[in-house]
């Protein structure tokens, strides 16, 4: 998730008015030539969202493509979007390829852009999310010792300083941590502004050993820095609950997906059949974004790598 970010409409026909000026849809281009690929073939439009694993998926997807030109692709030529809009430029034929689709997150939004746009694929499932606290906190003697529930934080809201941590207010998982605070009766303040703040304040507590609650999913690096406890939730994720229901309910776990439009399918089959094979798991994608977000590792190197390690896997998949 994984995350999972959608904005209000008038921010996202912005964001579209600006992606029509600077992209055009999947063109067929002879010798293109750029960083991401190079040859004869078709130069794709990605949308890519803002987490690091987008953009691994997307360069893994480049370096194969580099590597095997009957694929069809000379280019993927990646703008960074957020959902809303991404989904928009899918939706008007500006884009090709969306990778990291969270589901069911953007279902709506894909739902919108079904007519030119499908999903083919999911690299990766049982994706988990919710809110978590450090480990050293709700050890014996710690500051949280007996937190175990969501529905337990307000009995700690003194040593947490009243605040619960999210990411950007753009998030759909911002909205449904704003409804499941209300719909659990938590009482403590929805601290919104961005993941990057978000972490930096994990980072801060974590380096003094204050308690500290927050919104967090895998795969995301930061379970490579910190050993975090994800709260328990009394009930169980039900259609709908996040939506029209009272949000007292667990967060779901989600999927990660390719899209892939009609145009592209069709110009270049032999990459589409590739995206429908693609697979990426869950402790892969934590283990590349370590690379990335800790240890400061180029993410076209780390692409690299992982089409390296799985050249036979790869060779399957092309056919």
């Amino acid at each position: 998730m994984l995350r999972t970010t959608i904005r209000s409409r008038a921010s996202a026909v912005a964001l579209a008015a600006v992606l029509a000026a600077t992209v055009t849809g999947c063109s067929a281009e002879e010798g293109a030539d750029s960083a991401t690929g190079g040859g004869d073939g078709i130069t794709v439009q990605a949308a890519q969202f803002s987490w690091t694993a987008a953009g691994l998926t997307n360069s893994i997807l480049s370096e194969i493509a580099t590597d095997r030109p009957e694929l069809g692709v000379a280019t993927l030529q990646t703008t960074q979007l957020d959902p809303a809009a991404a989904w928009a430029g899918a939706q008007r034929g500006d884009i090709d390829l969306l990778t990291e689709v969270a589901l069911p997150n953007q279902q709506e939004l894909a739902e919108g852009a079904a007519d030119r746009v499908e999903i083919v694929s999911q690299t990766y499932g049982d994706a988990a999310q919710g809110w978590f606290v450090p480990a050293y906190a709700v050890a014996p003697g710690g500051p949280l010792e007996g937190l175990t529930s969501v529905t337990q934080l307000n009995d700690y809201a003194d040593e947490l300083g009243n605040k619960f941590y999210d990411a950007d207010p753009g998030y759909i998982t911002t909205e449904q941590n704003a409804k499941r605070l209300e719909g659990y009766g938590i009482t403590l303040e929805h601290v919104v502004s961005s993941e990057a703040a978000e972490l930096a304040q994990l980072e801060n507590s974590y380096s003094r050993e204050e308690p500290i609650v927050l919104y967090l999913y895998h795969p995301h690096a930061v379970f490579a820095q910190y050993d975090m406890v994800q709260l328990e939730e009394p009930t169980s994720y039900t259609e709908g609950c996040l939506t029209t229901g009272d949000g007292a309910c667990a967060m779901p776990s989600y999927s990660a997906n390719i899209a892939a439009s009609t145009e592209l399918q069709e110009q270049a089959p032999q990459f589409a059949d590739l995206l429908v094979d693609l697979r990426i798991s869950v402790e892969e994608m934590e283990q590349m974004q370590k690379q990335v977000d800790v240890d400061g590792e180029d993410v076209g190197t780390v692409a690299r790598q992982w089409v390296d390690e799985h050249a036979t896997q790869i060779d399957e998949w092309v056919g």
